[in-house]
This record gives structure tokens, sequence and C-alpha cells, in this order.
């Protein structure tokens, strides 16, 4: 039952923080484009921890800075929305997880261009096998994608 309400909590907060942030706060330390990841609530509904992400990254530490100063702001104006006798303090968390993954995205883009088109295997036809492009031995596709015998060679 608390992991349900946990859960339920983390999803109106993060929908209502959201809705704070999109509108725009005063302070003019937050700038840039805020992204919340995640919001975990602990399971006894006293805090939440609120991932976010900031691009351009320049604009991270500053605004991380000023986040952490509004989150009582913060927390005030989402409070209409979540029913419950203790709204949870707000911790806000930098996430570098999507950063993370776009240098790696990148660095797999690059090594693919930098790749030969065709694999080792492969000879000038373009085939793997010398044959044809595209030469599948005798064998064609099934309506699942599957390969299936082709049924000119079982006449024989």
């Amino acid at each position: 039952m608390t992991d349900f309400r946990s859960k339920q909590i983390a999803s109106v907060l993060r929908e209502e923080i959201d809705r704070v942030l999109s509108r725009g706060l005063q302070d003019p330390r937050i700038r840039g484009m805020i992204t919340i990841t995640a919001v975990e609530v602990t399971p006894d509904l006293k805090r939440a921890d609120v991932r976010v992400s900031v691009l351009p990254e320049e604009h991270q530490e500053l605004t991380m800075h000023g986040l952490r100063a509004a989150a009582r702001h913060i927390r005030r104006e989402a409070m209409g929305r979540v029913h419950g006798r203790d709204m949870p303090q707000l911790k806000f968390v930098l996430d570098r997880g999507l950063k993370e993954q776009r240098k790696v995205l990148e660095a797999l883009a690059r090594a693919a261009a930098e790749s030969p088109a065709a694999g080792p295997d492969a000879d000038a036809t373009g085939g793997p096998d010398g044959g044809e492009p595209g030469a599948n031995d005798g064998v064609v596709e099934g309506r699942e994608g599957r390969a299936a015998p082709d049924p000119e060679e079982d006449a024989t």
C-alpha cells in the first residue's frame, strides 16, 4: 500500500512541479531548459528527490542553486493537488543520465560513421557469399518474418 501511494504522489508531484516550472519563477538564476526526469518519494512520504536535467550545461550549476533556493515556494505551489496529511519536502538533484546517454550515442554514431559500410565477410559484389547482392540461398521470408524453405527447391 505504501509503495503504491508513494508512486501515486510522485506522479502527481512531477506534474505539478512541471506546471510550476513551466509558468516560470522570478529567480534570475533559473535559466535554460529544465526537464524533470524522475521524482522519487520516500516510503514515509516525508521527502521527494526531484531529478532534473538542465540544458545548456553552462546554466546547470546556477539553475540548480536557484531551484534549491526556490524548493519551498515550488512545494507550496504544488500543494494544491497533492492530497494527504503531509507534503513531502522537495530536494532537487541534478540528473546527469541524459547527458551521459547522449555522449554514448554520439560516440556510437561516430564509430558507425568511421567503420566501413560493408561487413568483413562481404566482397566486391556486395553479397556475403560472393553471389548476387541480396541472394538468400534458397530461403524466402515467411509471413511473420521467419525464414521458410523455398517451395521450388523441394519439388526436385
